[in-house]
């Protein structure tokens, strides 16, 4: 079995080609610079993709996307969120469309930013889309692989939730504060976090590969907590206190548009079709997560 894979550099893309190459699978990763190794594909998420070196290929996961987080959010550097999804999607699917041999599946990334801010409401898929920016990146970052879809490709939606890892992500970018005792809740900490470990989200990546699911998958652990529940658990787990609080204001100062939705926004999805499809996850509840990604 043949994979291609973008954003493969990025903390799940890196992890997903690890277990794909453990497992014996051939792993093709579309990169932007000039294809320099073997196992290199050149694309532009803007422009062109060598669509020749797709000819063939099994599957293909694509999580290429300028990182919510890395920057504060300002309009220039919103646009570059979207652009990144919207356009990088649009580009790969219609190559993939045109194909001679095209992939059976295309896993295409979203977020559960699709469902805006839900409250103390549970939601699965069958949710309507929520309010706000990244309500509507996700809208039209779904929409945007059409082409492929149209061409018979099975296309899926994995909406991700919040990926823990020590190596990046919410957790990883925390951790250094936790450890030292400096750690604490965002807010007044009664957000929901949709969560999910880092090792759960490739196997449920490489469920959707496998599966007969299209259309939205929300990738999330099924036992969903607050905000101030993650802080002290993150505590337990270190054996550290963590009795801080960073105040909204300062959150929005310091991060923009993304305080209200990415640290501060309240969403409590549940993986509804990934649980009726028979997935087992590795780590259902957030102290055994923890206990298995942190030392």
């Amino acid at each position: 079995m043949q994979i291609a894979i973008t954003g493969s550099t990025g903390l799940i893309g890196s992890a997903l080609v690890r277990t794909l190459r453990d497992e014996g699978l051939a792993v093709l990763r579309l990169v932007r610079h000039r294809a320099a190794a073997d196992d290199e594909i050149q694309w532009d998420p803007f422009g062109d993709v060598d669509t020749a070196a797709l000819e063939g290929v099994d599957a293909v996961v694509h999580l290429a996307g300028a990182g919510l987080g890395d920057r504060r959010w300002s309009q220039s550097y919103k646009r570059e969120i979207r652009d990144s999804r919207v356009e990088g999607t649009r580009t790969l699917s219609r190559a993939l469309a045109g194909l001679e041999r095209r992939p059976a599946v295309l896993v295409s990334g979203s977020a559960v930013g699709f469902y805006g801010d839900t409250g103390d409401v549970t939601v699965d898929e069958s949710a309507p889309q929520g309010e706000g920016f990244l309500a509507g990146v996700c809208r039209d970052w779904e929409a945007a692989a059409r082409p492929a879809a149209d061409a018979g490709i099975r296309v899926v939606h994995p909406r991700t939730g919040l990926v823990l890892s020590r190596e990046g992500g919410l957790l990883g970018k925390v951790l250094p504060l936790f450890r030292v005792g400096l750690g604490g809740r965002l807010g007044g900490g009664g957000q929901w976090m949709s969560w999910i470990s880092l090792t759960d989200h490739v196997a449920a990546l490489r469920f959707l590969i496998d599966g007969d699911l299209e259309g939205p998958v929300n990738l999330t652990a099924p036992e969903p907590v607050t905000n101030a529940a993650y802080t002290r658990a993150v505590g337990r787990a270190l054996h550290r206190p963590a009795p801080f609080i960073v105040p909204a204001a300062a959150l929005r100062l310091a991060l923009g548009g993304f305080a209200d939705e990415g640290a501060l926004v309240s969403q409590r999805v549940l993986p509804g079709r990934l649980g009726k499809a028979g997935f087992t996850f590795q780590h259902p509840g957030l102290d055994a997560a923890l206990a298995g990604i942190l030392p």
